[in-house]
């Protein structure tokens, strides 16, 4: 299996960094513990690692989206610290009901909606059906799965809420429930070698 085609797609708030809500400075972008390991062991095995992540705070008016841009220089700065980088970064800014002007639009790029996956299979060469989301909502989950990729929820975040609250009412289940990304990323690992060695 070429490893370099699969990507792991993996959600920003209550997965990557600590859930604060609308992250309107990049001074409250906090990494989850274990995050930087997670990210390196998959950049170790040559895997892709994708940040997916929707940032309505846009449409909605809480920050402008350069602020995006700058709330994600300091987690590439943060991974980069102990070792770790991200192949890519794509966000969705829009919301299909609120805000004014073109970040008010029913977008294909907002998760579930699978246009971040379909640009990076484009940008990369990444098989999808090999590949894997990782999130702390059920959408996170959906996401990956409406292409044919795996999808883990994680019980950081919204995850640990979701998972015992409103499990009962999930349109779909996660392929695993981890306790946080570097649980997640040594599962997929696994999952790999499984797959290689029945190849």
């Amino acid at each position: 299996m070429d490893k370099s085609r699969i990507g792991v797609f993996i959600d920003r708030d209550g997965t990557v960094s600590k859930e604060v809500g609308y992250v309107n400075h990049p001074a409250r972008l906090e990494l989850l513990p274990r995050t930087a390991a997670a990210v390196k062991k998959l950049n170790q095995a040559g895997i892709k690692a994708i940040l997916t992540t929707n940032q309505a705070g846009v449409a909605r008016g809480y920050f402008k989206e350069e602020m995006i841009w700058k709330v994600h220089e300091r987690l590439e700065k943060l991974l980069a610290d102990e070792g770790a980088y991200l192949d890519a970064i794509y966000y969705c800014p829009h919301h299909p009901i609120v805000g004014e002007g073109e970040y008010r639009q029913d977008c294909e790029c907002r998760k579930p909606k699978t246009g971040m996956l379909l640009r990076a299979k484009e940008e990369f060469n990444i098989d999808l059906e090999k590949s894997y989301t990782i999130g702390d909502k059920i959408s996170d989950v959906e996401f990956g799965q409406r292409v044919g990729a795996k999808g883990i929820l994680v019980l950081t975040g919204y995850g640990l809420g979701a998972y015992e609250f409103e499990r009962d009412e999930w349109g779909v289940q996660p392929d695993y429930i981890a306790e946080d990304l570097l649980d997640a990323v040594n599962w997929i690992l696994a999952d790999i070698e499984a797959s290689c060695s029945g190849e």
